[in-house]
């Protein structure tokens, strides 16, 4: 489950509360466009893996008939259930948990959302596994990561050289993980992906994907 505030560190408060004037000028430049392509597909039972301070939450539709905000931080939950109580905001349900342990039934969403959170993860594979278990047939994980650069590029090279370093100031964000070739090694099955790189980011965390995978169904017996 979620660290309770007595267990969080300082930097971890001080992470959720500057995390949106941080985030502010990459979101305008473009971010904030990349997240409304993401999920203007996103349709019934929604689970957001990851939701963090609720950048997403304008860019749902009416599609959605619920939407469920999964957050293990708590004070990233903290922030969201204060957005998700202004006025206007729209409805959704806070879960406090990890990606690894998701409490659902299996086969109970339509859709899972991540942008900016397989990076963070402990355990990609496992995490990948959980949405493939919580998706029904035919459901489908939209997500938008940042990314390790290209093997053999300066960029990757100074990933690597700076990744602890970002790790710490990151609050636990893998500057040089390989997501996309997780998503592509798990139960999921890739169905599109666009490369990229974000606006008005540090470089290091510049290269993204964009992309949705399905849940293939489950055989019997």
């Amino acid at each position: 489950m979620g660290r309770t505030l007595s267990q969080v560190s300082l930097w971890g408060r001080i992470f959720a509360l500057g995390y949106e004037p941080f985030q502010a000028l990459s979101e305008r430049a473009g971010t904030r466009a990349l997240r409304r392509r993401l999920l203007e597909q996103a349709s019934g039972r929604v689970l957001e893996v990851g939701a963090g301070t609720g950048l997403n939450l304008p860019h749902y539709t009416e599609q959605v008939s619920e939407l469920v905000l999964l957050e293990p931080e708590e004070p990233m939950a903290h922030q969201l259930e204060r957005h998700l109580g202004r006025k206007r905001a729209r409805t959704a349900t806070v879960v406090r948990a990890p990606g690894e342990e998701l409490p659902f039934e299996d086969d109970s969403f339509d859709y899972v959302v991540t942008t900016f959170v397989l990076c963070t993860v402990d355990d990609p594979e496992r995490t990948l596994a959980e949405f493939d278990r919580v998706l029904k047939p035919g459901g489908r994980f939209a997500f938008l990561e940042h990314v390790r650069a290209e093997d053999g590029t300066s960029l990757a090279g100074w990933q690597d050289r700076l990744h602890g370093a970002w790790l710490r100031f990151g609050q636990g964000c893998h500057c040089n993980r390989r997501s996309e070739q997780a998503i592509a090694a798990s139960p999921l099955s890739l169905e599109r992906v666009e490369r990229g790189m974000l606006p008005k980011e540090p470089p290091i965390v510049k290269p993204y994907v964009l992309g949705t995978a399905s849940s293939e169904p489950r055989s019997i017996g």
